[in-house]
């Protein structure tokens, strides 16, 4: 008997006189899921993603990060401690989360979404993203979005100790894969991670796409309490730090005392022309230190400096 025959029969045995297209198309529906199931083994009815395309994935597991050993790596897992390194970062967040949700964010643009990026590799962008998004993560009242946009040489996975299947590439490259397949909620609560995806010959296009367009809108716009930050390319390594800087509302470039150029400094600050607000970050440096070699040119403000703010 085929299907529609058993539609017609179900529905002549109920009793109803009247079939309109929409009830056929859905019964019709219902009974190849009938059958299908039926003709399977068990083991072959849970298809994968890439079968059931544009069918949603349910992965949305909490990611249990090792808090001891990121606080062996010196990252800011508490804020009952007080260290240096804490006092620090409260003071280099202070002024990021006063921009996105004080009186100043009247005068930028998708405040709360922050690029964190440097010159050149090893100035410590990844150290210094993470360590900002924990230490946000501790206040009571903030929520915080790590995404790991170094879509090239992505290194906030490995860093954390976990693996997931999907992240912002694949998101972007794939219409059937939707925000909350690819966010991951964590143990540390306020903290939620987006990682890269998988390696892809486009990902500078990906970036600058519309959709990438669109998403940080999302991003800006979901949660009036969130920040959100961009772990990026080097501006001077890569394209995609620049294609990203045009995305937020802040910007943070990491020095690195005594061994950044100043000219690789300048240019960056020359890439960045066009951000609302670009705050500096002077990493690795040696306590008391004031850096005379940056201080000349873009002025000092103990551990972070602000070179613009329009």
């Amino acid at each position: 008997m085929s299907i529609i025959e058993k539609v017609l029969n179900k529905a002549k045995s109920e009793g109803q006189k009247l079939i309109d297209a929409s009830n056929v198309s859905a019964e019709i529906t219902r009974e190849n899921r009938q059958d299908n199931h039926l003709n399977q083994p068990f083991e072959s009815v849970d298809l994968t993603v890439a079968e059931q395309g544009e069918k949603s994935i349910e992965h949305r597991q909490l990611v249990c990060l090792d808090l001891e050993r990121l606080a062996e790596l010196g990252f800011i897992v508490s804020s009952d401690d007080q260290t240096q390194t804490i006092e620090e970062y409260r003071n280099i967040k202070r002024r990021l989360v006063d921009n996105a949700f004080g009186p100043a964010s009247a005068g930028i643009t998708k405040p709360n979404v922050i690029l964190v990026t440097s010159s050149v590799e090893g100035e410590g962008k990844t150290y210094t993203a993470l360590n900002l998004a924990l230490s946000i993560a501790n206040e009571r009242d903030k929520k915080v979005l790590l995404i790991d946009a170094d879509v090239a040489r992505p290194s906030l996975a490995k860093t954390l100790g976990i693996d997931v299947k999907y992240g912002l590439i694949d998101y972007l490259e794939n219409d059937w894969l939707s925000y909350t397949d690819i966010e991951f909620k964590t143990n540390m609560p306020g903290l939620s991670l987006i990682l890269s995806g998988k390696q892809h010959k486009h990902s500078t296009e990906l970036l600058a796409s519309n959709k990438m367009t669109l998403f940080a809108e999302e991003l800006s716009n979901r949660y009036s309490d969130r920040i959100v930050i961009f772990d990026s390319p080097p501006l001077l390594a890569a394209t995609q730090g620049v294609v990203l800087a045009k995305l937020v509302g802040q910007v943070v470039l990491v020095i690195e005392a005594e061994q950044t150029l100043q000219s690789f400094v300048t240019a960056s600050v020359e890439k960045l022309s066009s951000c609302d607000v670009v705050l500096a970050v002077l990493n690795k440096s040696k306590a008391g230190l004031l850096d005379k070699y940056y201080y000349g040119q873009y002025g000092q403000y103990g551990q972070y400096g602000q070179y613009g703010h329009k």
